[in-house]
């Protein structure tokens, strides 16, 4: 993704009060594959709902990105692309699907948060990403786990 002028202005104007983390810039992204579910998963983070997110692990191959990383500050955006809030990762597993845990399911804040809702609706959307990679959905294949917390609030927006 490229970077807006917005996205770096936010982040330039947080590491001015924390420079501590310059190096630990990781990236900026929405939530989802649409500005709904972008918008509806960001409010569950600006709530203190969502600390976890899950990630296809192959999507970081093709696209040759790298993983997340403890410590890593991500600008989280809206569906709109405007720079919302900074989140810095605490934790990354890689685990496969069927293996992700009923807390980590809870962390996601999403639904009725527990394990069963996750796999069903993450299936759904892993579907899609697999499809529009050509591959088939597996039960087995990996996911990135992140659990994450806020570390700023863009109140200009």
């Amino acid at each position: 993704m490229t970077e807006s002028a917005a996205v770096t202005e936010y982040w330039k104007a947080y590491v001015e009060e924390h420079p501590g983390a310059a190096d630990l810039y990781d990236s900026a992204w929405a939530f989802g594959d649409n500005p709904r579910l972008a918008d509806e998963l960001l409010e569950l983070v600006l709530k203190g709902i969502k600390t976890g997110t899950a990630s296809n692990y192959a999507l970081y191959e093709v696209r040759g990105q790298r993983l997340p990383f403890e410590g890593g500050h991500c600008v989280l955006l809206d569906g709109q692309g405007e720079p919302r809030a900074i989140m810095e990762t605490v934790n990354v597993e890689i685990v496969p699907f069927d293996e992700v845990t009923a807390e980590f399911a809870y962390s996601e804040g999403e639904d009725d948060r527990s394990l069963e809702s996750w796999r069903h609706e993450h299936e759904v959307y892993f579907k899609r990403e697999c499809e529009s990679l050509g591959r088939p959905f597996d039960p087995a294949m990996k996911v990135v786990c992140e659990t994450f917390r806020v570390v700023h609030i863009n109140e200009r927006q």
